[in-house]
This record gives structure tokens, C-alpha cells and sequence, in this order.
């Protein structure tokens, strides 16, 4: 049944949905999307496992979707008389993280339609709200879903309240099904059907198609996942990318049931995957428009905007002879993951890397995780930190992306990225938010309470003190119960300094950190004071400093390793002992000199190590 609906140009727009699934993290997205593969028969029940379309070992194990997964789906409705329609529908299924929410947002571009899931045992969480209001952005037709009805703890009726409140509906409208055990999901199948538009476009217009995502295959090469918006695609053809003017023969084309079906082409409102050969991953650009060759369309879709990296952080291989190795991962991650941004760089203590810019903490350790786990290397991530712009008493306007390029001299101001901090909590831990966002130098934009127990916080606060623990703190003060979003809010002026790490009076760039004025002195003791840990003991006294400019704020001192001269002298005259004595500190002192620290990687490691559980858990 399943094959016989993906027939070659055997589907009209008005028989296709395209559709897509929004949700905050662990609605349970991925489990609806189990359900509608199952009761729509395209995947064999021996085949069928949890989170099927969650391809990565990385998902399986958090449980978190970081791809958009495509998928066409038949589904046949019967009408008044009887008689039966085959439609066929798209569905993709998308993260449910801030941390993602670009790959979210070029979802809902390829989409009429968005089905908002929520749990009806938690209610709308802060990112339920964003991912509405980016599908409202895009004109889509929103079906309200409350998931998870089969749990004891679940209130359907006072959540159906909330989400109408919200979309502008009667409570009755929101449909309920549970992902788990099937129910409902049959109804919601034939909602998608009656209420989701069918896709409009030209069929006789040159051909049109948006590329929302691409995968690197490493025998096939480029596979590129495309929405033909007019015309149509044929295999064997030559096709033009219209942004970067490459030519390619389409070798494959078809579309995704859940596996890749090849098919005779694809026509308007269709969702499906192109192969052309090419091996160079640049050529696939996210957001860009094909057409064709012999007949190119005069003027492109227009692509998405193009995320910003709010988070930083240097990647370093600890062996450097895997640069290359680290440069060619990057070119495949990049495909696969259109958010990642990256330049090369260097550093006196850790040598060649790069600078790699993220959407959060999240995003940074899943691509640290990919980057080892799927390529096999061993990487050092430095701490992250945030962009800033400082303008030097001259008038100069210097932009800092990492502590080392901070300019010395007169400085008149530093600015730092701010965000707009979205934060719904139960309303009994209003006060403990607003202790830890005050804490975080965040002001209060204004709040409004949702129901009588739920309330919504908006906070304007400092990127950089939203990049450390500001999650796992606010997590912990609200036993877990709070979750945020945020999103970029321009720049404001701050009294920021660069602290530096000096061992034996050299700065060592990898170590230091543009820090608030407020909290310089508790970083520069807590680094000397991490350092004097991890680095051994030398043949002479280290002293370690921290520094502000010229000041010094903080010290410790690693004690001299020193050989017991004094052992063949038992008993005797002090004169004698004195003498040994003095030679010995002449020795250190020439030492000191001469002598350099060398610091292992190991202590590196540690002290760059940003912690690997920050983050983690999705908001």
C-alpha cells in the first residue's frame, strides 16, 4: 500500500500535506511521529523501533532530536460516499531546543501546516511559545495537539484552556492523542487532511526547488533534501544551484518513505532528496534555490536568514598533526548542521585550531560530541565566551572574539551582547528567578501569569552569564519546573576587564577571560587557585598571578622541588650546613632565570575543559 503512493508524478498538489511537528523538548514529538509511521504502514513492523527517525546514536542515547528528520507518509480518507483518497504527506519532525531552533525554522519554510504537540501533563513551555510564534511568522495553519493523555498526571482539560487562550480557539479544538500507546493519532491523520492547505505553485513555470537540509554520505556523496515550490525535477537533467551558479546531472532523485525511494521526478508542493555525485560539500548551501539548466528560472526563492553564533569557543586537536583531519570534519559537519560557523586560529599554548561559533552550550557539546565520536578525534574546547565590540579612546573600534584579541591601552567602552530571556515557571518560585537573575545583572522586562499557577517572566539579560550555569542554577532553584528561551536583543554597554593568567611573570593566552568588573577578582583567585593544582612542581618556586592590565589581583605560589643537601651532614658545624644552604639558592636563583614552566596538556584539559554536564539537558 505504502509503494503504490509514491508512483511517479502519481500525486496533484491538492493530494499532498506537507506538515510539520513543534513542540518543547520531551513533548514527545518523536513518539507521535513513531505512531504516524506505524498506522500510515510505511515502515514494516519488524523493522519498526523507538525514535525511528532520530538517526543518530547521539539522539537515541539523550532522547533529544538535533536533525530534522523528512519523511512521506500515504494516508487514505474515505468521504461521505465511500469512496476512498490516497493522500500522500509530508511530515518532518524537528528539535525541540533553543539550542535548534534554526533547524526548526527551515522546516516550517518547507511547510503549509505545523501541528503544536503539548504535554498534557506539563502544559506550554517557554519553547512551545517561540516555535509557535515562528510558525505564525511563516502563515502556517496550526492544529493544536495535547500529547501524552494516557499518563495519571496528565490534566487535558485545564491545558486545552491554555493552548486556546494562546492560538485564539475554543478548548474543544485541541485534539488529544497519545504518542505512546496510539490513541488518537488516526483522528489527528484525518484533522491534517481537512484542515492543512495543499501545496500551490506554477507546474508549467521553470523549475523551482528550496533546499532545507543536506547530509554528506560518505559512498554517494552530497544528498540534498528539497521542496519544489513550482515546475518540476526530472532525473538525468542538469540542474544550476542559483547561488553559487554550479551545474550538476541529477543521477538520483526521490523521495523519503521513511528510506530513500528512488522516483521519476518530482512535481510542485513535493518533498523529496536530490544526488548528483558532488563530493565538495560547499556546493550544497542550506537556503538555496535549483533550477533548471535548460529553462532556469529568473529569480530565486529567497533563502532563510542566516543564524547567528551567540557562544564561542577555540576547538583544538591534542595531537596537531590532526588539524587537517579537524578541517575536513568541519567541512562535513557544516552540511549536515548549516548553524555551524568557523574560522582558523591559533594559540601559543595550544597550537593550530579553530574558533567555532554556536547557537548555545548544547550546540557546542553535541558538535564536540560528533566531531569524536563520528570522525574519531581528540579535541580540547577552550571556555566559551561571547563576542564584544570595544572602542579604544581614540575613537577605534576593535571586535573581540577571543580574550587574546582584547586591545591593551586606553579603552572607552566595551559593549556585550544582551538577550531577551523568555522564562515560564510555576508561580511559587517567582522570587528565587528573580534572586538568580538580578544575580546575573538581567532586568525585568515585565510578566504575565498564564493561569493562576503558571507564570511567564521576561528578563533582558547578559549573554555571557546566560552561557555558563545560568540554566543548570535555574533548573535547580525551580526543582526542575522552569524553562527558557532566548533569543539575541542588540548590545549594551558594560564595565567589562580582561583578566590574564601570568606564570612566572608571562601571560599565557589560552588562560584568560573577559570578565564583569564585579567578578574579576573571584575569577583570577579561582584560576590561580585551579592552576596551582594542576601543574607539577618545577626545580624552582612559580609564582602564578592573575592580572588586570598592570594590576595584580590574585597570587599563588607552586613551591621549588628541592634536593635535601644538608642529608651527609650529621651533626657538625653550622658554618658548614649555612654554606651548602647558600649554594643551593645561588643555583635556584640562576634557575629561575634560566628556567622555563612548562605546563602539560593535561592541565590544559582541565582548565579549559568547559564542564561537560552544563547544558546538557534540554530547556
Amino acid at each position: 500500500m505504502a509503494r503504490t503512493a509514491l508512483a511517479p508524478h502519481a500525486t496533484p498538489p491538492d493530494l499532498i500535506r506537507n506538515f510539520c511537528i513543534i513542540a518543547h523538548i520531551d513533548h514527545g514529538k518523536s513518539t507521535l511521529a513513531d505512531r504516524m509511521l506505524q498506522k500510515t504502514g510505511v515502515v514494516d513492523p519488524r523493522a519498526m523501533r523507538a525514535q525511528y527517525l532520530d538517526r543518530m546514536d547521539i539522539e537515541r542515547e539523550r532522547g533529544i532530536t538535533i536533525k530534522s528528520q523528512a519523511v512521506r507518509m500515504p494516508w487514505a480518507v474515505e468521504d461521505a460516499a465511500g469512496a476512498s483518497t490516497t493522500y500522500a504527506l509530508n511530515m518532518i519532525d524537528t528539535p525541540g531546543h533553543v539550542d535548534f531552533t534554526y533547524e526548526v525554522s527551515r522546516s516550517l519554510a518547507a511547510c503549509e501546516g505545523a501541528v503544536l504537540l503539548v504535554d498534557a501533563a506539563q502544559g506550554i513551555e517557554a519553547q512551545t511559545l517561540a516555535n509557535l510564534y515562528l510558525a505564525m511568522e511563516n502563515d502556517l495553519t496550526i492544529i493544536p495537539v495535547l500529547n501524552k493523555i494516557d499518563l495519571p498526571a496528565a490534566q487535558p482539560e485545564k491545558y486545552a484552556e491554555e493552548l486556546a487562550k494562546l492560538i485564539g480557539g475554543e478548548p474543544d479544538d485541541c485534539l488529544r492523542v497519545s504518542g505512546k500507546t496510539g490513541e488518537g493519532v488516526e483522528p489527528l491523520l484525518d484533522t491534517i487532511v481537512a484542515q492543512i492547505p495543499a501545496p500551490t505553485g506554477d507546474a508549467n513555470a521553470p523549475a523551482r526547488a528550496m533546499i532545507f537540509d543536506s547530509v554528506y554520505d560518505t559512498y554517494r556523496g552530497v544528498v540534498t533534501y528539497v521542496r519544489v515550490v513550482d515546475g518540476n525535477l526530472n532525473p538525468r537533467e542538469k540542474i544550476v544551484m542559483m547561488s553559487t551558479r554550479a551545474t550538476h546531472e541529477l543521477l538520483e532523485i526521490g523521495v523519503i518513505s521513511p528510506e530513500p525511494v528512488p522516483s521519476n521526478g518530482l512535481g510542485v508542493g513535493e518533498v523529496g532528496y536530490l544526488i548528483t555525485g558532488v563530493k565538495d560539500v560547499r556546493q550544497s548551501r542550506v537556503g538555496d534555490t535549483v533550477t533548471n539548466a535548460s529553462k532556469p528560472a529568473s529569480k530565486d526563492l529567497g533563502g532563510y536568514r542566516d543564524p547567528k553564533p551567540m557562544v564561542f569557543s577555540g576547538l583544538y586537536p591534542i595531537d596537531g598533526s590532526d588539524y587537517p583531519d579537524l578541517r575536513e570534519a568541519l567541512d562535513k559537519l557544516k552540511l549536515n548542521d548549516a548553524a555551524l560557523v568557523y574560522e582558523p586560529e591559533t594559540s601559543a599554548a595550544l597550537g593550530f585550531g579553530f574558533r567555532v561559533g554556536f547557537l548555545g552550550l548544547l550546540h557546542l557539546e553535541i558538535v564536540r560530541e560528533r566531531l569524536e565520536r563520528e570522525f574519531g578525534l581528540d579535541l580540547i574546547s577552550t571556555q566559551p565566551n561571547v563576542v564584544y565590540d570595544v572602542t579604544m579612546d581614540d575613537g577605534k573600534a576593535v571586535h573581540v572574539t577571543n580574550p587574546s584579541e582584547y586591545p591593551d591601552g586606553k579603552i572607552r567602552e566595551v559593549s556585550e551582547p544582551i538577550v531577551r530571556a523568555t522564562i515560564l515557571s510555576p508561580s511559587e518560585f517567582v522570587g528565587a528567578i528573580m534572586e538568580l537573575c538580578q544575580q546575573k545583572r538581567g532586568s525585568l522586562r515585565g510578566m504575565d501569569y498564564l493561569s493562576e499557577d503558571r507564570v511567564e517572566m521576561r528578563y533582558t539579560l547578559p549573554l555571557a552569564e546566560i552561557v555558563f550555569d545560568f540554566f543548570d542554577q535555574l533548573k535547580s532553584r525551580t526543582r526542575g519546573y522552569a524553562s527558557l528561551d532566548y533569543e539575541p536583543d542588540g548590545e549594551q554597554v558594560a564595565d567589562l576587564v580582561k583578566v590574564e593568567i601570568l606564570l612566572q611573570g608571562e601571560t599565557v593566552d589560552a588562560f584568560s577571560a573577559i570578565v564583569h568588573k564585579d567578578k574579576a577578582y573571584a575569577y583570577g583567585v579561582m584560576m590561580a587557585s585551579k592552576l596551582k593544582d594542576l601543574i607539577p612542581r618545577q626545580q624552582f618556586e612559580v609564582p602564578i598571578q592573575a592580572a588586570i592590565g598592570s594590576r595584580i589581583i590574585a597570587r599563588e605560589n607552586i613551591r621549588a622541588i628541592r634536593k635535601d643537601v644538608l642529608a651527609k651532614c650529621y651533626g657538625g658545624d653550622i658554618s658548614r650546613k649555612r654554606k651548602l644552604l647558600e649554594k643551593q639558592k645561588e643555583g635556584k636563583k640562576r634557575m629561575k632565570m634560566v628556567g622555563r614552566v612548562e605546563v602539560p596538556q593535561e592541565a590544559f584539559v582541565a582548565a579549559l575543559s568547559s564542564d561537560g554536564d552544563k547544558g546538557k539537558k534540554g530547556s
